[in-house]
C-alpha cells in the first residue's frame, strides 16, 4: 500500500516528447513542487534541432493536478533561442509514478509525452532529512 507521501509529485522526473510524424524521442529532466493542487517546477533537455545542437534548454512549469489527471505549462526561458510556450495534459497512474499525454504548441503543433519516476525516492529523500533532526 502507497503511503500518502508516495502519492505527491513532488520530485524528480524522467520524461520524453516526440513530434508528428517523427520516431525520435525528446529526453527531458523534469523537478516538480506539488504544494495542494498546484504543481510547479523546472525542466531542462538538450535541443535536438540542428542549428542548436547539444545546447540546453531551460524552462519553467506550472501547473495543477486532479484526481488522476495532471495539466501544466512549460515556459523555456530563451536560451537556444526557445521561448515559447508549450501546454501539457496527462493522466496520471494510480500510483503517482507515471504520467502520459499530449503537448500542443498553440494549435499549431502538438504530439505525444510520458513522464515516469521512482515511487521511493521522495519517501527516502524525507526520510534522511527527518533522521537529521
Amino acid at each position: 500500500m502507497s503511503s500518502p507521501t508516495s502519492k505527491t509529485l513532488t520530485g524528480v522526473w524522467t520524461g520524453m516528447y516526440t513530434y508528428p510524424n517523427s520516431g525520435e524521442p525528446i529526453f527531458f529532466t523534469a523537478s516538480l513542487l506539488e504544494s495542494g493542487s498546484l504543481v510547479t517546477g523546472t525542466t531542462h533537455e538538450t535541443c535536438a534541432t540542428i542549428d542548436s545542437p547539444k545546447r540546453t534548454l531551460y524552462a519553467l512549469v506550472s501547473g495543477s493536478r486532479g484526481e488522476g489527471y495532471v495539466v501544466f505549462t512549460k515556459e523555456y526561458d530563451g536560451t537556444g533561442g526557445w521561448d515559447h510556450s508549450v501546454e501539457y495534459d496527462g493522466v496520471l497512474n494510480g500510483e503517482a509514478t507515471e504520467i502520459e499525454g499530449h503537448w500542443n504548441i498553440n494549435g499549431l503543433l502538438a504530439g505525444r509525452f510520458m513522464m515516469m519516476r521512482n515511487p521511493g525516492k521522495e519517501v527516502s529523500v524525507e526520510r534522511r532529512v527527518l533522521e537529521k533532526v
